[in-house]
């Protein structure tokens, strides 16, 4: 050799290189992600040349490694376009590349052309030119870098890069974007995926992010709850105290992050990012990682103390986007919500990328510790996450076989325990009693029935306290002023609700026999308008219901208009004040009245639309019931024949009730406490005061437009007809109609004393006009009721300990037909009895409160008061695992969260109390409210989830408890400002978290 190059290592023979170079170029194959290097091709002959003469003072000794013509320009050392393999360059795997370098070394300057081997979908190549991208920040658009990744690079290793080029600090957390055009801009979610499954490719442009302070990120900085910006950006907060706009009834899932929230383990996790690195975008029972994105973003903007009440409207479309049973916003359950999340996160956040398949083993005999290591084991090769390590326990269910007595052992995971209730075989309803004698006052009564019975069962109990037969009772549901339905005695009780204003009529003896003598009517209250309801089409009247409706039994032979007024004026004597005998009419003025009543009974609408026009609501259960969550729930009651009216009910009148000897409403202050945490009623609301004024005002309007109208000429001719047709008689108080079920005319009263047709349930009115009603009805003594001395005994609402609704949760069962176990010994499905045991339990425990039951015959939800401590839950006695120092595992909980239901099946309102982990402190939080809790506040009787974490997990709290708000009521924002009672429950202190 004539020169060595520079930094070269002295090589040898060069029969040796040739072998070398060539074995490795010859015999090796491509493999993805491998590194191949360009050489320019006629350095690479020359070198072959050299080596083949075997004369290393040859002249053609290539010198040092010299890719000048591969390049462009000698600046940037950008490859040149269009460059073809074997005439402009060689490829050389890294081993003979390196050999070569050591050799005859590199010209100064020049980069190594280093390349990857890429797996495409058709072919397996080196990849010449690489994917040429920009980078930028999300803060600095006009910042723009190029650089080259291979396809086979990894979306970190373009993070990594970026965060080195642009400074970013090691604490930031960010996140890429790929930017294909100037209007698309996608999401680079998994940063393990090579640059080529990721579709990037030359000329697009990567973004990089950074989160914002306040848990947003800038790209898509969510609404947030603030008076203003200045405010907003100023604002620091207790982390965690932080409330969550309701989007439309979604205080439930609302309710359920709030206690995740105050889970420490789960939250800390996502605040140091455990969740990045453990992203699972490949689990195909996963959500691509994008729920506990999602999720992770809520609990930071939560937890930044930046806030006063987030709104979850990407987490909300998230979850209705995976699960389409929470589309849309239809009230939920909390639990349900809950039950999807920790699944969800458990997949997204799988640390098991490829889940193998494991045959399940019975226990056959081999001990309980062995069969519950080796089921956890199997377990954890399946589901390996940050839910698994802080939520999911052990039980071990036992089947026996009731023919062969075959037991069979298994242990089974578990993420929350549904504990059931005690269920109370008995009931306890309130009913108004209505006696056959006209002078007695309704009597409210309040009774222990059977759950599970029926109507007559209701009878025979009121029978007791009335001696009044039970064949002689008929029970019906008023409603709006009229009977929304009248039961027959062998339907199930299970039918009413405890919000159901129930009376119960007694009738003359053999009235409730079918085919006999007597008929049974319901009676109805109509008040006339002033004025002819001339816009209707008709020159009829308007009629509104009023007060309460009567069953009364009569003769079928005395159904004439003269029997029925008189035997209606002997019901109504307590607060109907008779004719003096000197109040009569001469026949002119009788003739007036009688044109005025048959144009009324004419009319083919017996109610107008103005039936709520000055009507003032009865108080009964059903009114003032709030509802429990601003609109999310206002429907009619299914079948209320209001709603089958032609327009013409009152479609706002509340319903009827009775107002006490003290004024109180029947089921007045004590029933309505009672009744507190039934929740709304899906009925219709009484009319507000604004409402009331509006249509006071449309009434009067109607009255101009109705006195400035004249009579139809048809009202004008029939009226000299009329007026010879009848001779002096005494006046009468009202008149009577017969009426539909809903209390609309269907047609008129035969002239004279002919009697009514009646082929099914009878409905009568008794039509007032409205001087005479004022005159000659007294309304406040048709109000009032007297309770019996029944409803003095306070009701005692049942009160079970968490543990027993545990011990019940581990009773011996039998399956249900509907779903029975197959025993491998008889070769068939047997109803075997199952039991289940807790075996170990988690970091945090779960437990769930069964309050809705549904069954083939009824469906209710459980307002049992639950007694659960707040500290010391102790499982000692019931978990199977023995370990530990001390023989027993660590089986002590303290109380961290809950999650509240107001109201009943079909609506009702979710709320959470839940333990900050960083003050120590309780809070309540109603949606975007938040205040302090009082620890005596927390158990009642809406709790449906509880949550407990393991003693020897909790950390002791690293910041003060605040201060108590009654001793300074002008803390600034997020301190209390003024102690505040907050209605359903209880939760004192508001905190300043309610904006505009």
């Amino acid at each position: 050799m004539a020169t060595t190059a520079a930094g070269a290592a002295e090589p040898p023979g060069l029969e040796t290189q040739r072998r070398e170079i060539e074995a490795l170029v010859q015999n090796h194959d491509l493999r993805a992600g491998d590194s191949w290097y360009l050489v320019e091709r006629r350095w690479y002959e020359q070198w072959k040349e050299y080596v083949e003469t075997g004369d290393q003072n040859s002249s053609s000794f290539p010198g040092q490694i010299d890719n000048t013509e591969l390049f462009e320009e000698l600046e940037s050392y950008h490859l040149k376009e269009r460059l073809v393999e074997n005439e402009d360059f060689v490829l050389i795997p890294a081993e003979a590349w390196h050999k070569l370098l050591a050799w005859y070394g590199i010209v100064a300057d020049q980069p190594a052309l280093e390349r990857k081997v890429v797996d495409l979908p058709s072919t397996v190549k080196v990849e010449v030119y690489p994917v040429e991208i920009f980078l930028c920040l999300h803060s600095d658009m006009d910042n723009v870098l190029t650089a080259q990744f291979s396809r086979a690079d990894s979306i970190n290793a373009i993070q990594k890069a970026m965060r080195k080029q642009f400074e970013v600090p090691e604490i930031a957390e960010t996140r890429l974007w790929m930017k294909s055009s100037e209007t698309s801009c996608e999401r680079l979610r998994n940063v393990h995926i090579t640059v080529l499954d990721s579709c990037l490719s030359s000329g697009m442009t990567v973004i990089m992010e950074m989160r914002n302070p306040d848990g947003t990120w800038p790209s898509s900085r969510p609404q947030i709850m603030r008076n203003s910006v200045e405010e907003q950006d100023s604002y620091r907060g207790q982390p965690g105290v932080c409330g969550l706009t309701n989007l439309g009834n979604t205080c439930f899932m609302n309710s359920a992050l709030q206690c995740l929230s105050n889970t420490p383990p789960l939250t800390e996790y996502f605040l140091r990012n455990g969740y990045l690195e453990e992203l699972n975008f490949t689990n195909p029972l996963g959500m691509k990682g994008e729920i506990a994105e999602a999720y992770a973003d809520v609990i930071k903007q939560m937890w930044s103390g930046r806030h006063y009440s987030v709104v979850p409207r990407i987490f909300k479309t998230k979850v209705g986007h995976f699960a389409s049973q929470f589309l849309g916003y239809q009230q939920h359950d909390s639990q349900e919500l809950l039950s999807f999340l920790l699944d969800g996160l458990h997949e997204d956040l799988n640390r098991v990328k490829n889940k193998e398949y494991i045959e399940l083993r019975d226990a056959e005999g081999r001990p309980d510790q062995e069969v519950a290591e080796e089921a956890w084991r199997n377990h954890r090769r399946r589901n390996d996450s940050v839910i698994v390590d802080t939520f999911h326990g052990l039980f071990k269910s036992t089947l026996v076989c009731p023919e062969c007595h075959k037991v069979s052992v298994t242990f089974d995971p578990f993420c929350y325990l549904s504990v059931p209730l005690p269920v109370s075989k008995e009931r306890v309803m309130e009913v108004f009693f209505v006696s056959l004698d006209p002078a007695a006052k309704p009597v409210q009564h309040r009774l222990v029935v059977p759950k599970a019975g029926k109507v007559s069962d209701l009878c025979a109990t009121l029978c007791q306290a009335t001696n009044v037969p039970a064949n002689q009772m008929v029970v019906a549901d008023v409603f709006n002023h009229r009977f929304y339905k009248i039961y027959h005695a062998d339907e199930y009780l299970s039918c009413i609700l405890d919000r159901d204003d129930i009376f119960v009529y007694e009738l003359s003896q053999g009235s409730v026999e079918e085919d006999g003598d007597e008929v049974v009517l319901a009676l109805y209250l109509r008040e006339r308008s002033h004025y002819r309801d001339y816009g209707s089409g008709s020159s009829s009247y308007g009629t509104s219901l009023f007060g309460h409706p009567l069953l009364i039994s009569t003769p079928r032979s005395q159904c004439s208009q003269e029997a029925l007024y008189q035997l209606f004026l002997q019901r109504l004597a307590r607060y109907v004040r008779p004719l003096d005998p000197s109040e009569e009419v001469d026949e002119e003025e009788e003739a007036d009245d009688e044109e005025e009543e048959e144009l009324y009974r004419t009319q083919t609408n017996g109610v107008s639309d103005d039936e709520d026009d000055g009507e003032k609501p009865g108080p009964s259960k059903r009114d003032g019931e709030g509802r429990a969550e601003g609109a999310e729930s206002e429907a009619k009651r299914p079948g209320d024949p209001a709603e089958q009216s032609d327009g013409a009910a009152a479609n706002s009148e509340p319903r009827a009730g009775c107002s006490g000897e003290d004024g109180q409403s029947p089921g007045g202050a004590d029933a309505e406490e009672a009744r507190a945490s039934d929740g709304p009623k899906p009925a219709k609301q009484q009319p507000s005061e604004e409402d009331d004024e509006e249509e006071e005002e449309e009434e009067g309007d109607e009255e101009e437009k109705e006195q400035a109208t004249p009579p139809s000429p048809q009202s004008n001719e029939r009226h000299p007809k009329r007026k010879c047709c009848h001779a002096k008689r005494r006046k009468q108080l009202f008149t009577i109609q017969a009426v539909n079920s809903n209390g609309t005319t269907e047609r008129g009263m035969g002239e004279g004393g002919s009697a009514f047709s009646f082929s099914s349930q009878p409905y009568v009115a008794i039509d007032w006009d409205p001087d005479m009603k004022k005159k000659y009805n007294n309304e406040n003594e048709a109000e009032k009721y007297v309770k019996h001395q029944s409803m003095e005994v306070p009701h005692q609402q049942t009160t079970v300990q968490l543990q027993q609704c545990i011990e019940l949760f581990t009773t011996v069962e039998t399956l249900e037909e509907e779903n029975p176990w197959y025993c491998p010994t008889c070769k068939k499905h047997q109803l075997a009895t199952k039991k289940l045991d807790l075996w170990s339990l988690p970091e945090v425990l779960i437990i769930h409160l069964k309050r809705f039951s549904y069954t083939k015959y009824s469906r209710e939800k459980l307002d049992t008061i639950v007694d659960f401590p707040l500290r010391d839950l102790d499982f000692s006695g019931c978990l199977l695992k023995k370990t530990g120092m001390d023989g027993e595992p660590p089986s002590r909980y303290d109380l961290i969260a809950v999650s509240n239901h107001y109201g009943g099946l079909r609506d009702g309102h979710y709320t959470s109390y839940a333990r900050n982990k960083d003050n120590g402190q309780w809070y309540h939080f109603d949606d975007s409210k938040v205040t302090y809790a009082r620890e005596e506040q927390i158990m009642t009787n809406a709790a449906y989830l509880l949550f407990y974490q393991r003693q020897d997990k909790i950390r002791k709290p690293t910041l003060p408890a605040p201060r108590d708000s009654s001793s300074s009521p002008t803390q600034a924002a997020n301190e209390v400002t003024s102690p505040h009672q907050d209605g359903v429950d209880g939760a004192t202190s508001c905190v300043n978290m309610e904006t505009n």
